[in-house]
């Protein structure tokens, strides 16, 4: 089978491995779309991230959707031809986090395509991969591979959603308008928030962000004074997804929240510097979100009722063969917003 395999920075390949055998309580699945996705970038493009480094050759790939091709004879519910996304995240069960059901947290986390454990986490990017059969999440007749592609990063976004608490006639600002952030607007209507204003650098980007249901968009970069003006009367927002990872957005939504509103970091980036004095005047709640669990089958269940708008967020698809090409496109934040690699 073929396999997208990272051997470093700038260094991706499409090698032949072998065809793996589920066990009894797996199934083999023959993975028909995925998504490429930031972490899978920083690897393409980097080797890694922070003190993360690949250090020997690793498949990439955590967000994938396929048909049951086989299945061990312990499963049961699941039956070959059905179409399924396959959550990548794999906790122990045992630590002291899963004990808590706090699954996200497991200190034995196997997640696909990582290197932060040695050996690395191979990831989903092959025309075949193994699965546990608790990790597949069956989609109705009608929806495709590509949309269920989307689980796993709508499943992010919901656990942020999660964590913003109650948002029915709410006000919520996304910053950050890539793939994560506008499906976390997306989420967010879901979940009742009466307004939801999404901001970014980059007007493509913004342009997909109300096409997945924001009230209004900002180019900060070009328009900052109309984010400044929700500053008035100490805020408006009253919880903030902040999915950029960058300094400079945390510090606007400071401003722009409303005292004990809740700021969640979604997005990942480095040290920051942050005014404690006003998260302290205001009695901000900062709330860090970090991947899913729950979040995932509630995912598979909206994007299978057709209830998440994914049409404007899906801007390529790229054969196997063509993968370099395929995260070349999905670097450029103008003309992509989800690029996928069909295995199909």
């Amino acid at each position: 089978m073929k396999s997208i395999v990272c051997h470093g920075p700038r260094d991706l390949r499409i090698e032949e491995r072998e065809t793996p055998v589920a066990g009894p309580d797996e199934v083999l699945v023959r993975v028909e779309a995925g998504g490429i996705c930031g972490s899978d970038l920083h690897y393409f493009n980097n080797g890694g991230f922070g003190a993360i480094r690949i250090k020997e050759p690793m498949i990439l790939g955590h967000e994938v959707a396929g048909r049951i091709a086989a299945v061990g004879p312990e499963v049961s519910g699941l039956e070959v031809g059905a179409l399924v996304a396959i959550n990548p995240s794999r906790p122990c069960g045992h630590c002291v986090y899963c004990r808590r059901a706090q699954y996200n947290q497991c200190l034995e986390m196997r997640y696909y395509g990582s290197a932060m454990r040695m050996p690395h986490v191979q990831g989903a990017f092959s025309e075949m991969l193994v699965a546990k059969a608790w990790q597949c999440e069956v989609l109705p007749e009608g929806i495709t591979a590509a949309e269920a592609a989307f689980a796993e990063p709508f499943s992010v976004a919901l656990h942020a959603v999660n964590r913003a608490g109650r948002l029915i006639g709410k006000r919520v600002l996304v910053t950050g308008a890539g793939p994560i952030g506008a499906l976390a607007v997306a989420a967010a209507k879901l979940h009742g928030a009466l307004e939801v204003v999404a901001t970014d650098i980059v007007d493509e980007a913004l342009e997909r962000a109300a096409a997945v249901g924001a009230d209004r968009v900002i180019n900060v970069a070009t328009h900052g004074a109309d984010l400044a003006a929700y500053g008035a009367d100490k805020g408006s927002f009253d919880a903030v997804i902040e999915a950029s990872g960058t300094e400079v957005a945390m510090r606007a939504a400071l401003d722009v929240i409303r005292p004990r509103g809740r700021l969640i970091q979604l997005g990942l980036g480095g040290e920051v510097s942050l005014p404690q004095n006003q998260i302290v005047a205001k009695e901000i709640e900062l709330c860090g979100s970090f991947r899913f669990h729950e979040e995932f089958a509630w995912a598979v269940e909206l994007i299978g009722a057709r209830r998440v708008p994914l049409g404007p967020l899906l801007t390529g698809t790229f054969p196997v063969a063509d993968a370099v090409a395929a995260f070349e496109s999905a670097g450029d934040r103008r003309t992509a917003m989800k690029v996928q690699i069909a295995f199909g």
